[in-house]
């Protein structure tokens, strides 16, 4: 939490008028990323990525028809405003029977979904039942597939097959699509798009978190004619079944050819532990390290900072050194003026 160094009024009345902000992605990395957000704004959209088949979200998918609410589940959990025994009810797994590894809240969506008629609606009521800071949004309500054509021109469907196939066959992942294709947009998810003076792609699964929300008809065409800062958080590593062998720049140019943009990269400079990295090494993963001539040459700006979780079992961002990067970025590349100006100094320097 932000350091209570000024009246707990004022900080209230900072983070109402904290930016607008639509956050891009899915998995584990967006709501990383959410819950450093919220001590710095009010004004968030999370948009959600819903092609997830695999674990307990591609149980209820199969069964029930509903979209995958795990990676939703994940985000109304970060940015929720709600006892810790609530969270600790909504993780909860159950551990053997029929319903071995589904996760509670996966359940608490599946039966909103039933009561309200619609996944669109059970999402907004969850928003409500947990109070979020903000607002949580699938993508699209259509119930949409990703698939993956590689570099030998064979097409996989689903993203466990993807990663499966991928892992299998050493192959490099050229382009993908959704299936069926045309799904659509929410409105509320352009909506959010077009009035954020803050985009944040990432960070999160290349291929799965984060292109297939920029496949979704009108989501790629919204963040580039808007005018907001556009910040693509770069992964720490590379990712075992989607981008091992990948260069920094080799993510950013999957990520604009698949439609996306952005004015600057934030990246880690911290470097992970060397046990941590010896881990990574048996799944093909490696640590990360830009190359600025590259950026430039792609028109986009390079920033690193110190953002690396001190978890000693796994390399993640750390929530509140992530945000406050991003803060931090968005004040000096997009400062805002007068009072709102003075509120975005003043969230800053409560973690200096």
């Amino acid at each position: 939490m932000l350091q209570n160094q000024v009246p707990h009024d004022l900080l209230r009345a900072a983070r109402a008028a904290g930016r607008k902000v639509a956050a891009i992605g899915g998995g584990t990395g967006l709501s990383t990323l959410l819950l450093g957000l919220k001590e710095y704004t009010d004004n968030i959209t999370a948009i959600v990525t819903v092609t997830d088949d695999g674990g307990g979200s591609g149980v209820l998918r199969d069964e029930y028809g509903m979209l995958p609410p795990g990676d939703i589940r994940n985000c109304l959990l970060a940015l929720a405003n709600t006892s810790d025994a609530m969270n600790e009810l909504l993780n909860y797994r159950f551990p053997e029977g029929s319903l071995k590894g589904q996760s509670f809240g996966n359940l608490f969506l599946l039966a909103l979904n039933g009561v309200c008629g619609s996944f669109r609606t059970a999402v907004a009521r969850m928003n409500d039942f947990l109070a979020v800071t903000g607002q949580v949004l699938p993508v699209t309500t259509s119930n949409v597939s990703l698939c993956a054509q590689f570099e030998d021109g064979s097409c996989v469907t689903g993203e466990t097959a993807i990663t499966k196939a991928k892992k299998q066959n050493n192959l490099v992942i050229q382009k993908v699509r959704l299936k069926p294709e045309g799904a659509k947009a929410l409105p509320e998810v352009i909506k959010a798009i077009d009035e954020a003076d803050l985009i944040i792609l990432g960070p999160g699964s290349l291929y799965t978190s984060i292109i297939p929300n920029l496949l979704v008809d009108g989501v790629a065409q919204a963040i580039r004619r808007s005018q907001g800062l556009k910040i693509y958080i770069l992964n720490i590593m590379t990712q075992d079944g989607e981008t091992e062998g990948y260069s920094a720049s080799d993510h950013l140019k999957a990520l604009m050819s698949h439609g996306g943009k952005a004015d600057v990269c934030l990246y880690n400079t911290d470097r992970a532990a060397r046990r941590l990295l010896e881990k990574y090494a048996g799944e093909s993963a490696r640590q990360l390290w830009p190359d600025p001539r590259e950026f430039r040459q792609m028109g986009v700006e390079l920033t690193g900072e110190s953002i690396l979780s001190r978890d000693a079992h796994f390399v993640r961002h750390d929530p509140l050194r992530l945000a406050y990067a991003v803060m931090k970025t968005a004040a000096r590349l997009a400062p805002r003026q007068q009072v709102l100006r003075y509120y975005d100094e003043l969230m800053l320097r409560q973690e200096e």
